[in-house]
């Protein structure tokens, strides 16, 4: 009796490692390993941006907050590029632009969120909901928050891209990784943020929609599609 058991139960397991192995192997092909990012023209932030567009110059008076190191050392793992300039119109209204960009943009290479980069540097998070921002006829889907530091009040427009589609949630932005992932691609990405002081969120959110379409309008279409997504672009 126990002669017979015994070949059955060798055999179960065999049969249980042959589909861990065809598993293992199957999970190696599928996984994407070309970046898309790889398969076109370098993005250089500093050059893509005009520093002049519209009613917007670069404000030289101001300098870029400085984030504290293990934030910085975090946002290094994940971008090839990070861009923070302030704006300035001829009304004197200043915007606050960061833009951060990945050629990776796997789970192990997501996205840094205000939500998370902000309480890091005491701010506190008062509101955040999901709106729209319209662009060349386009509404891009975007996140809206409002950042209290102090009497500090500000204002937050961002968008995330993923391989050139806006996303705003988790969700979306895995599933614009599968998607991406079924073509044997690993989709770049970046993170769009615009910013001013501004007690008045309303107000502020109607400057953000003026300066990203001034933006928009002084880009190439390569550059548009890399920023507002290849959906605005068109």
């Amino acid at each position: 009796m126990n002669t017979l058991a015994l070949p059955r139960f060798n055999l179960q397991h065999l049969l249980i490692g042959l589909f861990m192995l065809l598993a293992a192997g199957l999970a190696y092909v599928l996984t994407p390993k070309t970046k898309v990012a790889d398969q076109g023209p370098r993005i250089d932030l500093e050059v893509m941006i005009p520093k002049q567009f519209g009613d917007w110059r670069l404000d030289e008076s101001i300098v870029p907050l400085q984030v504290s190191p293990d934030v910085q050392a975090a946002l290094d793992k994940i971008y090839n590029q990070t861009l923070s300039r302030t704006y300035i119109n001829s009304q004197g209204q200043r915007i606050m632009l960061s833009i951060a960009y990945g050629s990776d943009q796997s789970d192990s290479m997501a996205v840094h969120k205000p939500e998370v980069c902000y309480p890091a540097q005491g701010f506190e998070i008062i509101q955040k909901r999901k709106g729209t921002l319209d662009v060349a006829g386009t509404s891009l889907h975007v996140v809206r928050l409002v950042a209290q530091h102090n009497n500090r009040i500000e204002p937050i427009t961002y968008w995330i891209s993923v391989g050139g589609e806006t996303v705003t949630g988790g969700l979306d932005r895995k599933l614009a990784q599968m998607r991406y992932g079924l073509t044997g691609n690993v989709p770049d990405g970046l993170l769009f943020r615009i910013s001013n002081i501004n007690p008045d969120a309303s107000r502020a959110y109607e400057l953000h929609a003026n300066f990203a379409g001034d933006l928009f309008q002084a880009l190439n279409e390569a550059a548009r599609a890399t920023l507002f997504g290849k959906q605005a672009a068109r």
